[in-house]
Parts: structure tokens; sequence; C-alpha cells
């Protein structure tokens, strides 16, 4: 496609969903992950998706592009395999004689004959010569199956295990019931409701109970694992519409949900509806270039980053926001949202949403705000409530982030209240990834020991600080300047982790000596799915301090260089086997940096800091052209909610958050000619690249608002205002670009050696 043709087209309202592929990530599995993603048929932020399975009820890995056969299309809630599904049940349609546990059911299928679209998924069953649809409203659905000439036709709803009802109701053309299904973080009440309306009368009703016993003509079933069976005759060609919604609350939530949501709509009807909902998203930010597949790999990225949080709150009858908590089970009016993991997210994601969609922003943290109330916590991995998962206390960067670019309705006491909890309070957390384990270590001490029987210590320590820069930021904005003075003050603490014999952050004894024997490649053990070599970095609002700590600019950019250069070794003893964050390392030619995994992703635009853009450029545009590319293998590595590819909207578009709290995007390589952003408070703001190509990546000189402009940062502010920011792009390196100690990025030590110098 030539360059006219997409510019002449990305200046409308166009189709820009039709160049998202959901099946970018789906050739994972346990031992390499290419994104570990499934293809998610919904709508932005859907409270339920819907997803073609290939494997058994309850494997993570719920569709894998390499797999031929299909059980059902369910719906589902699942964040990511490892963290697993939540009240998934599943629809399949069969001909000819009656099979429908789910291994018989299964139907082989090509990918020749299946239309995957985020708001259409069409998939050609050809044991039965069916062709099955669907297509996705937030919390409902409609299908379609297309049947041959058949005496014996069915279609059947499976609620899955772990608990679960049908019930079916041949007058009404109804199926109802719920699932219980989970892989915990659910109270004791927890139930989907589900409601399935069909256009067609039933010929036969059958059920079946636990241990697939078929229940000819009985149209209840209720047990640990029951399903619905109805049949009928069907022409060649001929189609039945099945439109289902479900809730948390109750049976009559979802019949209201249905009504208002799909009501009488036709197929064709609900799944424009979708596509226009993904159309007005993707069209805030378009791109004109020349390269169809950069542009493919972008809008497929895009609809990742705007799946998760999912929305867990409902419109009841009166069309009041309300929510059922997975928290203590009641039914209460507010905004709830879950499935995330904040560890991956609070890097790139939510900044994404301060910048694109504040006010969504701000429903998210008055979400937190009714997690907290709930649960007397801030969640830190939910789905749908606290989950075991991961560490830190990356709730602090995401709430205070959002406060400070400007986030509204908040109940800030209440938020402050619940950040100094999570700092401060080691009784009565949830789960161990709530709160922060090893706190009062950590406030003694001021670094969490290796030696006290807290995993990933070290890792803890450099989150920890980190948060605390975030507390206090918001603190000082608030006026609180007591808790903000202690909170700046903690977040030096990673200062007690730098070893300056190796230059490496390391794991420190509760008696201040450093542990050993100490390998900087030895994966996990005081670190988070990596190593020191990653988490060193991990100093996300005082780069400065830790160039300080280094010995200066010269030996911070070879240190840095150190990471790409050495081989990708590794020492992988502590889980005992090489994990598949190891081996996405390993694999990518690019020495010990590990962009499959999280903690690393902000590392490259540190060579910012040290007056080294054009290392920064060089090697961005490097991920964003080999690690990414919008077919089934295209993440290296966990996709993880959006993060792995909000850093590949975020870089493409040209700059990064490296320090969420800060307000500044560190400044990278425009991968496109051109980028516009719609921005929520009506202005636009313009990224233009001249003379960009695939050997173009280095910035010559830059200019904002046609004003020379030499930083290598972009001031949040700026953006907001909106403007245009112009790159010419060169071959060579211009070492002269943001060369000088102004032009670097944010860190605090040096903002608060500036703001004494200027109270002076």
């Amino acid at each position: 496609m030539d360059n006219g043709s997409i510019e002449s087209k990305t200046k409308q309202n166009i189709d820009l969903v039709d160049y998202v592929n959901p099946l970018m990530g789906t050739d994972s599995d346990f031992s390499l992950s290419n994104g570990n993603t499934y293809p998610a048929i919904a709508t932005p932020w859907a409270m339920n998706f819907w997803t073609p399975m290939t494997s058994k009820m309850g494997d993570g890995w719920t569709y894998k592009y390499d797999e031929n056969k299909i059980r059902g299309i369910k719906q589902t809630h699942q964040p990511s395999p490892w963290i697993n599904d939540y009240a998934a049940f599943s629809f399949m349609a069969t001909t000819g004689d009656l099979k429908f546990q789910e291994d018989e059911r299964a139907s082989w299928f090509s990918h020749k004959a299946e239309t995957v679209k985020p708001y259409h998924y069409k998939v050609y069953l050809a044991d039965y010569d069916v062709t099955a649809e669907v297509s996705p409203t937030e919390r409902a659905a409609h299908f379609k199956f297309t049947f041959p000439e058949s005496e014996k036709s069915y279609i059947m709803l499976d609620a899955f295990f772990k608990g679960s009802m049908v019930k079916i109701l041949p007058k009404e053309r109804k199926i109802i019931g719920y699932c219980r299904n989970n892989s915990g973080g659910v109270p004791e009440n927890f139930h989907n409701y589900f409601v399935a309306e069909f256009d067609k009368d039933f010929e036969i009703n059958h059920t079946w109970t636990d241990d697939w016993k078929l229940l000819e003509n009985v149209t209840e079933s209720e047990g640990k694992h029951v399903g619905a069976i109805i049949g009928f005759k069907t022409k060649k060609g001929e189609t039945v519409n099945v439109k289902v919604a479900s809730s948390f609350i109750s049976p009559e939530q979802a019949q209201i949900t249905l009504d208002r949501e799909i009501g009488k709509d036709s197929f064709e009807q609900t799944k424009e509806k979708a596509k226009q909902a993904w159309n007005t998203e993707l069209n805030r930010i378009q791109i004109e270039d020349q390269n169809i597949d950069n542009i493919r790999t972008f809008y497929s990225s895009l609809y990742r980053v705007l799946l998760f949080p999912r929305k867990f709150y409902e419109f009841d009858a009166a069309n009041e926001v309300v929510h059922y908590s997975p928290y203590n089970g009641e039914v209460l009016p507010g905004y709830m949202f879950t499935d995330n993991g904040f560890w991956d997210t609070f890097r790139a994601v939510f900044p994404f949403f301060n910048m694109m969609y504040p006010d969504l922003n701000s429903k998210i943290v008055q979400g937190l705000e009714n997690t907290y109330k709930e649960s007397g916590w801030l969640p830190e991995w939910a789905s749908p409530g606290h989950r075991d998962c991961m560490i830190g206390s990356n709730s602090a960067p995401i709430i205070a982030d959002a406060f400070l670019k400007g986030a509204k309705d908040l109940d800030t006491d209440l938020l402050m209240e619940a950040l100094i909890k999570n700092a401060t309070v080691s009784e009565g957390r949830p789960v161990n990834s709530v709160g922060r384990a090893g706190v009062d270590y950590y406030n003694d001490l001021g670094y969490v020991p290796y030696d006290v029987g807290i995993n990933e210590n070290a890792a803890r320590t450099l989150e920890y600080a980190y948060a605390d820069f975030t507390i206090a930021k918001m603190a000082e904005k608030l006026g609180k300047t007591e808790i903000a003075d202690t909170y700046y003050k903690k977040s030096m603490n990673y200062k007690n982790l730098f070893d300056p014999e190796t230059s490496w952050m390391r794991g420190k004894n509760k008696d201040g000596k450093f542990q050993t024997p100490f390998n900087p490649l030895k994966w996990g053990d005081a670190f988070t799915e990596g190593n020191s070599v990653h988490y060193t970095w991990s100093v996300f609002h005082d780069v400065d301090g830790l160039i300080e700590l280094m010995g200066g600019k010269d030996k911070f950019d070879e240190k840095l260089d150190e990471v790409f250069n050495m081989p990708p070794v590794f020492d992988a003893s502590y889980y005992g086997f090489t994990i598949h964050e190891i081996r996405e390392m390993q694999i990518v030619n690019m020495g010990n940096y590990a962009h499959g995994n999280q903690p690393i992703q902000h590392m490259i635009y540190l060579y910012n800091y040290a007056n080294k853009s054009y290392k920064a450029q060089e090697k961005i545009r490097k991920v964003l052209t080999t690690l990414y590319s919008a077919t089934p293998d295209g993440y290296c590595g966990d996709e993880d909610n959006g993060q792995t590819s909000a850093w590949y909207v975020f870089s493409a578009l040209g700059f990064y958050p490296v320090t969420p709290g800060a307000d500044e995007y560190v400044i990278g390589s425009p991968l496109f000619d051109k980028a516009t952003l719609h921005l929520e408070n009506g202005n636009t703001f313009i990224v233009e690249a001249d003379n960009n190509g695939k050997h173009n990546f280095y910035i010559q000189k830059a200019s904002l608002n046609g004003t020379d402009y030499q930083n290598s940062f972009l001031k949040f502010d700026d953006l907001q205002k909106g403007g245009e920011l112009k790159f010419s792009m060169g071959n060579t390196p211009n070492n002269d670009w943001a060369s000088k100690p102004e032009n670097t990025p944010y860190s605090v030590s040096t903002a608060q050696k500036s703001k004494l110098l200027n109270i002076k």
C-alpha cells in the first residue's frame, strides 16, 4: 500500500480495527511465550470477552495457534494463563449423532476458514458442516450458527466445572443458569448468572450432570459440572441466533443487560456496533506511514492496551452503576475494575490512560477506592478479587500518577490513607502480594533483608523505594509536607542495595553485609523474574542518583552497554529449570536484555540520562522492528494485560513514561512519518518525523511548536496543550542533540538539588 492511500484513509474516521490481528501472540505454550494471548472477541474494557477454545476446560492456554480442533466458544475473563480464568461457560454446535463431551464434540478447523476480528469471530466447524460466529457487546454477545440440512442439529451450553446450573425454558426459547468456576479471589457467594435467548423452537431438550452423565428430556441440572443441549432439524444454510448476557449480580440483572445491550438487534447490527466501538477508540491515534506491517503491529498492540482492566460493574434497572464486590460478596454502588497485574501495568498502560483516557482512569481509581473500602487494602493483582501473584507496591504509582495528572472526583484523603497503610502495616494482609511483604524490615533497616525468609527481597526493596517516591509526590501536591519529606527520604532506600564493588544491585543480609556468593546473572532469588543485571535499573525516579553511584555518566553508559554486549548467559538454579522468561531473553540476540519481561523494559531509555540519546534511538528501533509483529508469534514474551503492547505504542510514537509520577516522557525514536493524537480535552498533538526510514532512526534535530528543541524528554503538559513535535531523522548519530545536563529527563535528587538552589 502506498503512502498516499494510507494518508488519505487515516484523515477520516476509518476502519482501523481491520488492521488489528487478535491472533498476535497466540502461538505460545508453557515453555515459550510469544505473547501468551488468546483472541479476545470483545469491546474495549468489556466485562465479558469471548474466545474459541482449542484446549480443555481449565487449561490456561485456552487457544493455541498450532492446535487444530475447537471444543467451543467460551465467555472468558482470563487476564493471563498463569492466573487462569473464572466465570467461564461455552457454546458449541454439532450435527449428526449427539456428541457433547468436550473431547468427542471437538471439531477440526483451519485458520484458512477462520475470521478473527476484535468485533467478530467466525469459524467453520468441519466435522459438522457448521459455521459458528460471535460478535460482542460489553456484557453480552450475539452468536450466529449456520447449519447444513440435518435431521439432528444441536447447540449446547457447557456451564463448566466447580459448580454450575442450567435450566432449559422451551416455551421461552431460553437457557438460564449459572457457573461458579474460578481460580481464587472470590467470595463464597460468587456466581456468574447467564441467560441465552434463541430464535428457533427446541425439539430436543437434554441436560447433563456430573461425569458427563446425559439426562435425556430433563430440562434442569445442577451439580459440579452440568450443561444443556437443545436440538432441532435444520435446512441447508439455516441460521440460528443466540443472544446471551451474564451478570455477577443476579439472573434478573443478566436479562436487563441482554435487553439493553442487544434487545432486538440483528447479528449484523451487533457486529457493526462492536466494530464502531473499536474504531472510535483506535481513531484517537491516527498513523501515516509507508510501512503497512508496522501499522498493523501498532493497532494490534493498541487493541491489547484497550482490553484491561475489565469493567467489573453493571447498570441496574434504574441505569445506576453497581457492582458485585469480589472482595465482600455484596452488591454495592459505584465502579469496580479488575483483571490486572499492577507489577506489569504501572509502567506504561496506566500512563497511557492518563495521556489518552483521563476520564476512564478517574473511574478506575474510584474503583480502587471501592476495593479499599470493601477489603481494607488496595489491590496489586486482582482477578477478580485479591490474588497472590508478583511483588511490589504498585498501586501507589498508579494512584499517584493519576492524581498528579488531573484525575477527577477522587477521595484523596481515603487514597492517602490506603497508600500509607500499604507502606506501614504488616498485619492482616489478605494475601502476600497485597501491601508490602517485609515492610517492617524495610522501614527499620531501609531494605528487605536477603536472609530472613522473604524471597525476591532486593526486587521488593527497589520497588518499594520507587512507590515511596510516588507517595511523596502525591503528598507534596496535597500540601502534606511532613509525609512528603518522610517518603522522599525513603525513596532513597535503593542506595542500600547498590554494591560499589560490582556496580550491581545486590541482596543484603540483616546484619548489613551483602549476600554471598553473588552472581548478577542468577535469576530469581533476590530478584523477580529477572536478575541483578535487569533489576539494577529499577530506580525509575532517580536515575541521576544511580549514575552518581556508578561513578558518572561514562561508567553508567558502559554499564548499560554491558547488558547488550554480554552473551545471553544465565543461572536458573533458583527455579530448578529454565523458565520461559529466560528462554525468551536467550533467543532474541540482544545479550542479557530481556524485553520479554517487564523489569527491564524502560532500560534502553536510560541512555538519555547519560546524554547518549543516539544509543537509545538505535536500540529502541531495533526492538520495535525485530521483537514485535502482528503475527501469532508476534511478541517476545508475555503480553501481560497490555504492558508489553503499551511499550510498543508509546515507543512507536517516539517517547515513553520511564517515571510514572513525574510529569515527563523520555524521547526515543519515532517509528512513523506522522502520528496524530486526538486528546480527550479536544486538543491535537502531532508527532512528525521527516526523512524517517528503516535506516534513518537517529534524531538529527527536533522542534516543539516550531521552536528548536534540545531536550530528550517531553513534558506532559506540553503534550496535553496540543501542538507539534517534529523530528528530522538521519542514518548517523547526532551526538550533539540533547547532549547537555539540562537536556536530561527528571530525577528526584537532581530536582531537589535545583529546588534547594532556588530557595537559596
